[in-house]
């Protein structure tokens, strides 16, 4: 049956419309039906611009309900600063993948923000130490608010530091952090080792070098979603454990692109993608003294997965605003 109209969705409107599990739900399910063939195919984009990028990520997935989505996000990061507008912002366009009908058009970035924390919660579940008790997030922005509490929320986390360019903001995030958690986070001027290490930040150079970190440490790579940006030592991610969310995403825009441009691994030696990891196919962790990484680019399996959830739920709660585009 034809659908009726497309559906328009607020940022207010999507943060209202989902929790922190429901997208970690989502997430591990989109990976896990990618790992099991019941996927589109995703596809990448970036396209330079004025000061700035856009990313397009599009792909689908074939169950519970046929799924395309295709998210445009522009990444100006000389926005706050110049016009008062967010430094990343965007739209997700949902379609029906058995007809292609355009059945939403949301607000990207609460799904951007949430669904990006859920894949670090959804790697940490299956790669990181299950004894695990302190974090550090470098990158105190929107994005380290998100991993903290989804690392707090998956491990038995009891300490955590803060590090940034701006020790300030990263002052200002563990006062915040520490009343909002329940134990105390420090802001700190140099990363030193932890447990779980969690890179969400915009950089174009390594600060994650393998000084700071020792053997066993689990450490999520998110901040590298483009070619020139880069987090982690490419020696570091030669000598671990490398697990991508989309192995061809993470050669050509991931952390891992940089050691395999150096020569200092193969891509023969990246050793699942998580999907994998969560269907039994390939082994996670399996010894405490191994330090992983996974390299965490975003994928449109991720968008569509929450866009979905997002829809439904709008559909079940008469959220949002019905247009016929074809009138």
């Amino acid at each position: 049956m034809k659908p009726s109209g497309t559906l328009f969705l607020r940022r207010s409107e999507v943060a209202a419309l989902a929790d922190f599990p429901a997208y970690t739900a989502a997430v591990e399910g989109a990976f896990r039906a990618h790992a099991e063939g019941r996927s589109l195919h995703p596809q990448l984009m970036h396209v330079d611009a004025i000061d700035g990028e856009f990313h397009v990520k599009a792909g689908g997935l074939r169950e519970p309900r046929p799924r395309f989505g295709i998210k445009i996000n522009g990444s100006f990061f000389q926005n706050r600063a110049r016009f008062g507008m967010p430094n990343i912002q965007g739209a997700i366009l949902l379609s029906d993948a058995s007809h292609g009908y355009p059945l939403c058009v949301m607000d990207s970035m609460e799904v951007t923000i949430q669904r990006t924390g859920a894949a670090t919660a959804v790697a940490a579940k299956y790669l990181a130490r299950a004894d695990s008790s302190t974090v550090t997030i470098c990158g105190v922005g929107n994005q380290g608010r998100v991993q903290l509490r989804a690392i707090a929320g998956t491990l038995p986390i009891r300490q955590a530091f803060a590090w940034d360019l701006s020790i300030d903001l990263a002052r200002a995030f563990a006062e915040a952090m520490t009343l909002e958690l329940g134990f105390p986070v420090t802001a700190v001027e140099e990363i030193g080792p932890s447990d779980v290490v969690v890179t969400c930040t915009p950089s174009k150079s390594a600060f994650l070098m393998a000084h700071a970190v020792r053997p066993g440490t689990f450490i999520a790579a998110v901040g590298c979603d483009s070619p020139d940006k880069q987090e982690i030592d490419p020696h570091l991610l030669a000598a671990s454990i490398v697990v991508g969310d989309l192995i061809e995403q993470i050669v050509h825009v991931g952390d891992t692109h940089h050691a395999l441009a150096q020569g200092l691994m193969t891509r023969a030696r990246i050793h699942a993608e998580l999907g994998e990891i969560i269907t039994g196919s390939k082994p996670g962790r399996t010894a405490p003294g191994q330090t992983i990484v996974f390299d965490s680019t975003g994928t449109a399996l991720q968008d569509v997965a929450a866009a979905s959830m997002i829809y439904e739920a709008a559909r079940t709660a008469r959220k949002g605003v019905w247009i016929d585009l074809a009138s």
